[in-house]
């Protein structure tokens, strides 16, 4: 813990003794897993309607914390802005970065953007009448375990062992059920690596009242040995055989999220990577219709499936392979990696309802909406949505809203 900063106590409201005991506890508080997430940046961001906007704020605050610790840990809110929060059952750096996306989810929802979420989360060092201390969380650390989130999933789904803390519900490790996830990821490439799949939850809005319809996946293939997050072009190269496999793990992964989710909130939708080459082979099409059925009754409106790697695919092949998985789904959409011209022309008949593309990070006003009103002019082209992800701000994605882009996500911090 060293070179994190100490922060000013943050006072306690009154008749808390009794609730405050519950995290109290020394153990989980020397293994600096009990965190707080301030909501001070929505408060002055608010100002003089806060006190209007409060109970708006926490009731969302509440929502978007219960369902992230599930009945592996809990939460209490502590004063006017601040909420205490322990997972037992995740480690330091991994409870972290949990809170780093709660606070952003929140700060997005009623901001338009994240980056001050990092400013936000504190590791709590001591609790005493009235009071708490807390220091800055080393932001970069819980960053790069944010980058793989389901490391603890992954653990106590294999049935190692987790800590426990006396007075906390935490689910048994002996007789656990093993997740779907368990049959398909790890595994052994083709190439003999040992790859992982590690997935993400992103909300994704709909521009026009800027509400949220659901997330989107995003997945990581990971090589154990060393760590190496696969690249999209190096994703694409690997076998049929291991793309089916990576599609069979993030479609088991997303199945277990909302299974684990559903007792605290409904989701809208999920849409779901799926690459190309899966869709295109009648063994992939047969062994992922019933994951993708079972995901699609976890979620109120349907599952939406996202083909990947479908520039330069004939539109009469990717119609065949969208005509096929259509059925189980709320839509179909493609996924994009350029918006060159001629080649998202010739996804025009192809049954796409959607496209989707990633809006580059390093680009200034002019370049973006250059690269914008030239994407969406020529998706709209193909297809009647266009959603864009990674946006960096909520003027962007008014900015595409005017352009004509139905849906956004938005890049955190």
């Amino acid at each position: 813990m060293d070179g994190l900063a100490d922060a000013a106590p943050r006072f306690v409201s009154a008749g808390l003794d009794a609730a405050l005991e519950r995290f109290n506890d020394r153990t989980l508080l020397a293994a600096g897993k009990v965190n707080l997430i301030s909501l001070e940046a929505v408060e002055k961001r608010f100002g003089a309607r806060w006190a209007l906007r409060q109970d708006q704020v926490y009731a969302f605050a509440e929502r978007v914390i219960e369902r992230g610790v599930g009945n592996r840990g809990l939460f209490l809110r502590v004063s006017a802005t601040d909420f205490l929060i322990v997972q037992p059952d995740l480690g330091r750096l991994a409870g972290q970065a949990a809170c780093l996306r709660y606070l952003r989810e929140i700060l997005l929802h009623f901001l338009g953007g994240a980056e001050l979420a990092g400013d936000g989360v504190l590791q709590v060092t001591r609790i005493a009448a009235g009071a708490i201390d807390a220091r800055q969380v080393d932001v970069s650390a819980a960053e790069i375990a944010e980058a793989e989130p389901d490391a603890a999933a992954d653990a106590a789904a294999n049935g190692e062992a987790r800590p426990q803390a006396s007075g906390l519900p935490v689910q048994a490790t002996t007789t656990a059920p093993r997740t779907v996830l368990d049959q398909w990821s790890p595994f052994v490439s083709s190439d003999g690596r040992d790859l992982r799949v590690s997935t993400s939850l992103e909300p994704v809005y709909e521009l026009k009242t800027f509400t949220r319809i659901g997330f989107r996946m995003i997945r990581r293939v990971v090589v154990m040995h060393s760590g190496e997050v696969l690249t999209g072009a190096q994703l694409a190269n690997l076998s049929a055989a291991d793309l089916l496999r990576v599609d069979l793990a993030t479609v088991a992964r997303g199945i277990d999220r909302l299974r684990a989710e559903g007792a605290e909130e409904e989701h809208l939708s999920l849409i779901i990577p799926l690459a190309y080459a899966s869709r295109s082979s009648l063994r992939g099409r047969a062994q992922l219709v019933e994951p993708l059925r079972e995901a699609g009754r976890l979620v109120k409106c349907g599952v939406i499936c996202e083909i990947c790697d479908i520039e330069g695919v004939p539109s009469g092949a990717l119609l065949s392979a969208v005509s096929l998985i259509k059925p189980f789904t709320l839509l179909v959409e493609g996924r994009l990696t350029t918006a060159a011209s001629p080649l998202v022309s010739r996804l025009k008949g192809a049954g796409l309802r959607a496209l989707s593309i990633e809006c580059p990070g390093s680009l200034d006003d002019g370049e973006f909406t250059d690269w914008a009103r030239r994407t969406i002019r020529t998706a709209k082209r193909v297809a009647r949505s266009v959603m864009v992800y990674c946006v960096g701000s909520e003027r962007r994605a008014g900015e595409l809203a005017a352009m004509g882009a139905t849906h956004v996500s938005l890049r955190a911090g």
